[in-house]
């Protein structure tokens, strides 16, 4: 079976023709650090982050790898929205939220998002709501390929198809 390769945006996908806020869709490793590098400001005493990793099964089945698909045009469009929402919210600086595609082995990253606000709190309701929000619109697919070969496709438990065609809602109020 031929595997897709999954072209690395060509430059980073940023919100209004500004510098707050990096989304992209790639196929090479995610980077903390570039996440947090990104958002970090002067003006911000906290900074939030999710990193979400394979973890190596599920439901008591052995996971070997996990396999990632995207149409990354609309996924980063998405990930802008919520990141722009974020920041209307919960008064955040910066932002950036970087998902990956193509195979992501046990321990390695497939999302990483960052927020940096003036307080802690704001930072980490934005990050809490960010996950959320992201795994209910955005459009990425997850394959999981367990030990004994076999490979079953799983849908978000958030996954809302219809969100596609919505805005993105508005967090719970602080």
């Amino acid at each position: 079976r031929r595997r897709r390769k999954h072209p690395r945006a060509a430059k980073a996908a940023q919100t209004d023709g500004d510098d707050l806020d990096l989304c992209r869709v790639q196929s090479e490793p995610l980077s903390h650090d570039e996440a947090v590098a990104f958002v970090t400001s002067g003006d911000c005493g906290a900074i939030s982050t999710f990193l979400g990793t394979t973890r190596n099964n599920f439901d008591g089945r052995p996971v070997r790898t996990l396999m990632y698909e995207a149409y990354a045009p609309m996924a980063e469009s998405k990930m802008r929205e919520i990141l722009r929402e974020a920041r209307r919210a919960y008064g955040i600086k910066k932002a950036c939220a970087l998902h990956r595609v193509g195979e992501v082995k046990i321990g390695e990253a497939s999302v990483v998002l960052a927020f940096a606000s003036p307080h802690r709190k704001d930072a980490l309701n934005a990050c809490a709501w960010a996950i959320d929000e992201l795994k209910r619109v955005v459009p990425v697919w997850k394959q999981e390929v367990y030990a004994d070969e076999g490979a079953d496709w799983k849908a978000n438990k958030e996954w809302d198809p219809a969100g596609l065609a919505r805005e993105i809602r508005a967090p719970p109020a602080a």
